[in-house]
């Protein structure tokens, strides 16, 4: 049975009654509070083993009240909860040397398992990242997904840890990278992005490691490379997975070594920049191709980092319309709002473009449309209406359409929302997966997260179905009968 005396910070009183019961059936002490001056006068007093506190409380906000706590008792863990779910939440609670940030609402065996962890561990495992203030929010979403990736951000911020980036096209994988630089330890340094689909092939080990005087037909002066450019700062190889085999074994070595040289050079140059590396490939099956070095991937992926697709996080989009709609009007664009039953059609959409075809549909709308209101026919116009079934659009199916006949609609549907151009490639994978998870997530629901029913169901070794689930980051929703 666990042990140790909790304090509880929050002007809610059901959440409070929540709290303490399940923190007392898991074996703590608990006192508990509406407001952030008892808090403060128990802290003051030597009491609690950890605090457990709203943001927003009636006389003072619990950011305020942090780093008093933490300069009186430096030992002492403190979990954050707020339901304002904002990326600048996390950085906040981060900054102010939170051991932990949980959004509302939370999962209650998750907090219990996060006191566990903090009343277990050294004192010094908190988020605490000292990034600096920011009014403008590089990262918008709500969602549970995002929640994730924020809090996984807040943790690697005071950290150099090399980060893998994997996302389809336009999901954000840049916007990610510059947070971790603007908001982490090396944000005074360079930020400098490479994008290897962008270069030819025979030109990437001069761009990344700069090249000597007559070093290759055409080099009339010594050029630095992007590891020079980003010498203290923070190098983004975008697109990782189309660099070329020579380049890969460069990398490599400066990966295993920390030192590189020039092309036509001999002198190692030590190198200090953290690595943030980003594809939309699934590099392990680059990997199976011999396109990909198995040991840069191990390397490089020490923190893998998923974004969902928008698809994926549709009740995200009303902030996003919001969000880019403030730019626009910051560039010069006329104000502009939505209406109930556009945005319901935005969020119906499935966005095979993601978060960047959003952000030009908005600015798309801000410019070409004098209305002040953008209403549910113009979004028909832009993105297409909901079409009838049975007419190759995505609309409501027949009752007795097949399997075969949803997939083939809804693929007909993707392409076209693709308009004149083609979708990037690795398709044949890419919607594999995108069939596979939430085949599986289906069969753990209708097994209530019993996995070895759900192997049976789906006709998996069970050691597989568990591989897949890690590979394929589903949830596991486990339910009582």
């Amino acid at each position: 049975m666990a042990s140790g005396h909790i304090l509880v910070a929050d002007d809610d009183a059901a959440i409070r009654t929540v709290l303490n019961q399940a923190l007392a059936r898991a074996g703590y002490e608990v006192r508990s509070t509406g407001n952030a001056a008892t808090l403060w006068r128990w802290v003051q007093q030597g009491e609690g083993d950890l605090v457990i506190t709203d943001v927003v409380m009636p006389d003072e906000n619990a950011f305020d009240l942090l780093p008093r706590i933490k300069k009186l008792r430096p030992e002492l863990p403190i979990i954050v909860m707020s339901a304002q779910n904002t990326f600048m939440t996390a950085i906040r609670a981060s900054e102010r040397g939170a051991y932990e940030y949980l959004p509302k609402p939370f999962d209650l065996k998750e907090l219990v398992s996060i006191v566990g962890r903090a009343l277990s561990r050294p004192r010094d495992n908190a988020l605490g990242a000292q990034a600096g203030e920011g009014e403008d929010i590089p990262l918008v979403g709500r969602s549970p997904a995002m929640q994730e990736i924020y809090r996984t951000l807040a943790r690697l911020m005071p950290t150099d840890l090399t980060v893998m980036i994997t996302g389809e096209s336009g999901t954000g994988k840049e916007l990610i990278a510059r947070a971790l630089h603007d908001y982490g330890k090396r944000r005074n340094g360079p930020f400098v992005a490479i994008n290897m689909a962008a270069i030819p092939k025979d030109l990437i080990e001069s761009e990344l490691f700069g090249h000597e005087k007559g070093a290759f037909t055409g080099a009339a002066q010594r050029s630095a490379g992007r590891f020079e450019q980003a010498e203290g700062g923070t190098l983004f190889l975008d697109e990782i997975g189309d660099m070329p085999m020579e380049a890969q074994t460069r990398l490599l070595r400066v990966l295993q070594q920390g030192e590189y040289t020039t092309v036509g050079g001999r002198t190692p140059i030590k190198a200090n920049v953290r690595i943030v590396a980003a594809t939309n490939k699934d590099l392990r099956i680059s990997i199976q191709q011999g396109l990909f070095r198995e040991d840069l991937f191990f390397r490089l992926n020490v923190v893998p980092l998923r974004l969902p697709p928008l698809r994926e996080r549709s009740e995200d989009v009303p902030d996003l319309v919001r969000h880019f709609f403030s730019l626009v009007e910051k560039e010069g664009l006329p104000r502009k709002q939505i209406d109930a039953d556009a945005m319901e059609k935005l969020k119906r959409y499935r966005w095979p473009g993601n978060v960047r075809e959003l952000e030009n549909l908005v600015r798309r709308l801000a410019a070409l449309y004098p209305q002040d209101t953008i209403t549910g026919p113009i979004i028909d116009v832009e993105i297409g209406p909901a079409v009838p079934a049975g007419s190759g659009g995505v609309g409501v199916p027949d009752a007795d359409e097949t399997l075969f006949e949803s997939v083939e609609r809804h693929l007909a549907a993707y392409f076209a929302g693709f308009r004149d151009a083609l979708p990037p490639p690795g398709l044949y994978h890419r919607i594999l997966r995108d069939v596979e998870a939430p085949l599986i997530a289906a069969a753990l629901a209708a097994t209530r997260g019993n996995q070895i029913r759900a192997a049976e169901l789906l006709g998996l070794n069970r050691n597989t179905l568990r591989k897949k689930i890690r590979d394929l980051d589903v949830h596991v929703i486990r339910t009582g009968r």
